[in-house]
């Protein structure tokens, strides 16, 4: 592969993923590249399989075909350890705040809780790495000892996008990580998102069923319907000048702003 090369400008590329579940495809035969330091959005209603795309490009489940390269490597190759390893770069951010933390674990576990299953860290290093996560999330690190049900839902995924950057991933799936949350906080916390990728160079997978939203973050932006790609390009150009109806379809059903 030749230095600067297309390929190389991408951190992850999709081919062809198929997911079948009984006699039913969720996702046909969908290909995404997502080039490095960029925000990627998927978007489309309930049900067109955006979850399962990111899903098995992290490959928390397994395609029934197609391929998923990070950084060159074919991760459906690889050994469970090997993906262990990993995992350390990919990270993902689930819709629900609450429901992805562990009600019995406070703050400090549950950011701490990466470096346990990865292991080869000193306590002393993981507090000061709990602390600082804390403040690049702007959560008081006197909060550490509280439990989840004490927080907001703006401040509980707040903890959840701590925990996702405990190992200082590369890549994060963003999965609709504000929709559980009213649009003030929202767009706090997309703003945020915004702040995080500028400091540290993050390349995202932004999954949204909001036009609008991901015209405000991402850069480029694909759209799916009933499991298939129908659509993919510039996020502005793509929002202002969809082709597809059905694209514009989602336009019209969120015609306001989120964010700012």
């Amino acid at each position: 592969m030749l230095p600067g090369s297309e390929s190389e400008q991408f951190l992850v590329q999709a081919t062809g993923l198929v997911k079948v579940y009984g006699r039913g495809r969720v996702v046909d035969g969908v290909s995404l590249n997502i080039r490095r330091g960029e925000t990627l959005g998927l978007v489309g209603e309930s049900g067109s399989g955006k979850s399962t795309v990111a899903r098995m490009i992290l490959r928390l489940i397994e395609p029934t075909a197609g391929e998923v390269r990070f950084d060159g490597v074919d991760l459906l190759a690889q050994s469970s350890g090997r993906m262990r390893a990993l995992r350390q770069r990919m990270q993902i951010v689930f819709q629900d705040p609450y429901a992805a933390l562990n009600p019995r674990m406070n703050v400090r576990q549950i950011v701490a809780e990466p470096f346990a299953i990865h292991g080869g860290f000193g306590k002393d290093e993981v507090e000061a790495r709990i602390r600082g996560l804390m403040e690049q999330v702007s959560l008081p690190t006197e909060s550490l000892d509280r439990y989840p049900h004490e927080f907001s839902g703006g401040q509980r995924q707040r903890i959840n996008i701590a925990r996702a950057l405990a190992l200082k991933p590369e890549f994060l799936v963003l999965d609709e990580p504000v929709s559980a949350l009213d649009v003030s906080v929202g767009a706090q916390v997309v703003n945020l998102l915004r702040e995080l990728q500028r400091t540290h160079g993050l390349t995202y997978l932004f999954i949204s069923h909001s036009m609008p939203l991901v015209r405000y973050l991402c850069d480029r932006v694909a759209v799916m319907q009933r499991g298939r790609l129908v659509e993919i390009g510039d996020a502005v150009e793509l929002c202002d000048h969809p082709r597809e109806t059905y694209t514009q379809q989602l336009i019209a059903a969120t015609p306001e702003m989120p964010v700012k």
